[in-house]
């Protein structure tokens, strides 16, 4: 259309079209050249960045789709003057490089939002082929329309074309949001709110003409979740409202103003509620862990594990409660846990070395005591003749405790240990010392891990908190940015209309005093010469 009014124009002037075509042609090629190099820009990327970069791509086409709606329906009575300003002001300048630079320019804008537009358009379809045939038929379309403007023999009210096309491209736009919104998701930048709210597979059947006008053209998936209706609803209700408000119900420029400083203020409000009183997720397990023999959750619960939190200096403490042992208690000390993930999420891990005393244990065994003990195996440097035993037995338990704690919740524990046997006494000239397998209470303080049930019920508990934390940055941090941000392009706009006011009133002030002064003047001229007569 732009192109069709300019050459329209130049026909009736009586001017050759060259100049424009160039400044047309090298626009095009740019906006090919933009559009190419983003897909291929994408293509190289992996896949996680492949969807990051659709959704910025999205963003972008949403953003350059809003703003030409919002020009076209604001500049459509005068756009066709203003095409026709701008072209005699280029041939005033007697040089086809203005007129091409024009020409360029006016294409440019549109040739980058076309590109963008249908390069998000290709990555949200079904099928990149049927979106290309669309793309051919509405360009092939568009130039029949400028063809036709061209010889005159289309003549179009471009207030209502664009205001009945702009309502279309609303919704599209719209579908846009929820394609970004989606592959924002895919790309691990958006989290939450991703619970499906209905099912519309019955209405947008692969194949089908439902599908290809609804998911294909308007962008509605399937399977909507509840942020891209939020988001969906967002963008098509604000600017169906600002587009198609009544002329005649809109306010002036100063109540205008007031709206729009009242409208910032409860952004304020509302970002600062949700930024202070949003709750923080709390992880809640109210039983004890349980934990059993390291041969599996087939033993019997030996005992449990109770974690008391860190409170001020004092570091958080695992207590382990084994039937028929005494109790244990394990210091956590902050600078000590590190970082580790398990199943894609970070957790906290402790690895605490720790020795267990072994009061019940005998304090003298014999020679079969010492067998059975290394396995059924003598000792090697242990002489049944030289050294027949009974012997002084000095017990040592070193154990290996691992703990991991997530979001203040015992997720993981599991204690490994070494009994240590010292040999003296029966002619042994130096203590010989051994690794057996110590059996009884006091080792199994060291030799046990949780269940299995309740690592699944924390796990659950863990991705339950985590979800809610992720809602709770997009709530009490995301959004009330963004808010701010609305808030301050509020402000910014009433200030401007403001001082766009004052500056009217001062330009009208200007032109009535000045023919008052002058009328003054004249007065007191006619006064004069009145006295001097």
């Amino acid at each position: 259309m732009i192109v069709g009014i300019i050459a329209a124009f130049l026909r009736k002037n009586g001017k050759r079209l060259t100049a424009m075509w160039w400044g047309v042609i090298l626009a095009v090629l740019l906006s090919v050249i933009v559009g190419v190099g983003l897909d291929l820009a994408e293509q190289a990327l992996p896949q996680a960045r492949q969807e990051g970069m659709e959704s910025i791509i999205g963003g972008v086409a949403v953003f350059f789709v809003t703003g030409m709606i919002v020009w076209m329906n604001n500049h459509a009575q005068n756009m066709r003057r203003q095409l026709e300003a701008e072209a005699a002001a280029a041939l005033s300048q007697a040089s086809a490089y203005a007129l091409a630079s024009m020409a360029f320019l006016a294409v440019l804008k549109e040739g980058f939002e076309t590109s963008v537009f249908l390069l998000a358009t290709f990555s949200a379809s079904q099928s990149a082929a049927l979106a290309a045939a669309g793309a051919i038929i509405g360009l092939l379309l568009a130039v029949a329309i400028g063809w036709g403007i061209y010889i005159g023999g289309v003549k179009i009210n471009l207030s209502r074309f664009f205001r009945f096309t702009g309502a279309f491209l609303i919704l599209v736009a719209a579908g846009l949001v929820i394609s970004s919104l989606r592959t924002a998701h895919e790309a691990g930048w958006l989290n939450i709110g991703q619970r499906t709210l209905f099912n519309l597979s019955w209405l947008v059947a692969p194949g089908s003409i439902h599908s290809a006008l609804i998911t294909g053209v308007l962008g509605i998936p399937a399977d909507p979740r509840r942020v891209e209706l939020a988001g969906w609803l967002a963008y098509l209700i604000c600017v169906a409202f600002y587009l198609y408000w009544p002329h005649s119900l809109r306010p002036g420029p100063r109540k205008a103003a007031r709206w729009q400083i009242a409208a910032g203020a409860a952004l304020l409000v509302v970002a600062w509620g949700l930024f202070s009183f949003y709750p923080t997720p709390r992880a809640h397990l109210a039983e004890r862990a349980t934990i059993v023999g390291i041969t599996g959750d087939a033993s019997p619960p030996i005992g449990s594990l109770d974690l008391t939190a860190a409170s001020g200096k004092a570091s958080a403490m695992l207590k382990v409660s084994v039937v028929g042992a005494r109790e244990l208690q394990l210091p956590l000390p902050k600078e000590q846990g590190r970082r580790e993930r398990d199943n894609g999420r970070d957790l906290m891990v402790w690895t605490i070395a720790h020795r267990v005393s072994a009061d019940a244990a005998p304090g003298t065994v014999t020679l079969d005591d010492v067998v059975a003990l290394n396995g059924g195996r003598i000792p090697i440097g242990l002489s049944p003749q030289q050294h027949p035993g009974p012997y002084n037995a000095d017990w040592s338990i070193h154990c290996s405790t691992r703990v991991g704690i997530a979001q203040g919740l015992l997720v993981d524990a599991s204690s490994r240990s070494n009994t240590l046997l010292t040999l003296s006494g029966s002619g042994l000239q130096t203590p010989r010392t051994l690794t057996v397998k110590q059996d009884g209470n006091e080792a199994a303080l060291c030799r046990w891990r949780v269940s299995d049930a309740y690592r699944a019920r924390a796990e659950a508990e863990w991705d339950r908190v985590t979800a809610a934390d992720e809602e709770r940055h997009f709530w009490a941090g995301a959004l009330p940015v963004m808010l701010v941000i609305a808030a301050a392009f509020f402000f910014f706009s009433a200030i401007r209309i403001l001082i766009r006011r004052r500056r009217a009133g001062s330009v009208a002030a200007a032109d009535v005093m000045s023919p008052r002064g002058h009328n003054t003047h004249q007065l007191n001229n006619k006064g004069a010469t009145h006295a001097e007569h």
